[in-house]
């Protein structure tokens, strides 16, 4: 048996303090009944409604997926445009991304079909690093590079201190390769903080999430995370708290 808010979760209905604010109000019952208390536990058996809709529970599973350029990070896209989900056809449980890479940017994205540890790896608390690579136009000097480290002033406010490390660069043709991990995650972020430095993102690949990589992926590629895989990432992400 499990508590209830905590089967919300995984279903991907809501995280799992929203579920209990679903609980509180009235909005959920089991077997037909409205159930208020935070401690109830059901079984697989038992049949859960949020706002009178019936949710479905199924096996948790989690998958990486080496993201190409030029696909969304969308269950669909009404556009008609490719989705990350289409790389999974024989998967039947219904599973979404965790957090998103730009249609142009490629590298590495998991998804699942759990909402709790998709909130878990997701809330901005936990600080996971996510580790890209960039392919810039501009000339990445010292300062550049200290006003990357320190945060740039963006829209949205202050990014958070971010690693930095020149790989590569070619000052004829003012190009550079470099190293930038964040544990952010707002909309275009990298690119926009290469822009408040005087630099335009050409090529952009996510290389690492917490202490996952590619290894031998290819851009299409996919595979289900192993189960040792997915405690690490619930420990790595629980003891950035």
């Amino acid at each position: 048996m499990e508590r209830l808010q905590k089967v919300i979760a995984q279903a991907g209905i809501a995280s799992r303090r929203k579920a209990e604010e679903l609980i509180q109000q009235g909005s959920v019952k089991v077997n037909g009944k409205v159930v208020k208390e935070l401690g109830t536990k059901v079984t697989r058996n038992d049949r859960i409604e949020v706002d009178g809709i019936q949710i479905e529970k199924e096996e948790p599973v989690y998958f990486m997926l080496y993201k190409p350029t030029g696909v969304i990070s969308s269950v669909k896209d009404e556009k008609g445009r490719k989705a990350v989900t289409d790389f999974f056809p024989m998967v039947k449980e219904r599973i979404f991304p965790i957090g998103r890479l730009d249609y142009d940017t490629s590298g590495l994205l998991l998804l699942t079909n759990d909402g709790e540890f998709a909130n878990l790896l997701m809330h901005p608390r936990n600080e996971i690093e996510k580790v890209y690579i960039a392919k810039v136009k501009g000339i990445i000097d010292n300062e550049k590079v200290r006003k990357l480290q320190r945060g740039v002033i963006l829209e949205d406010g202050k990014t958070a201190p971010a690693k930095v490390k020149v790989l590569g660069s070619d000052r004829k043709k003012e190009t550079a390769l470099v190293e930038i991990t964040i544990h952010e995650g707002r909309n275009r972020q990298v690119r926009r903080m290469f822009e408040a430095v005087g630099c335009k993102v050409t090529k952009l690949k996510r290389e690492r999430y917490a202490f996952l990589g590619l290894g031998a992926l290819r851009p299409g590629d996919g595979r289900a995370l192993t189960p040792h895989e997915v405690k690490q990432l619930r420990a790595f992400a629980s003891a950035t708290k």
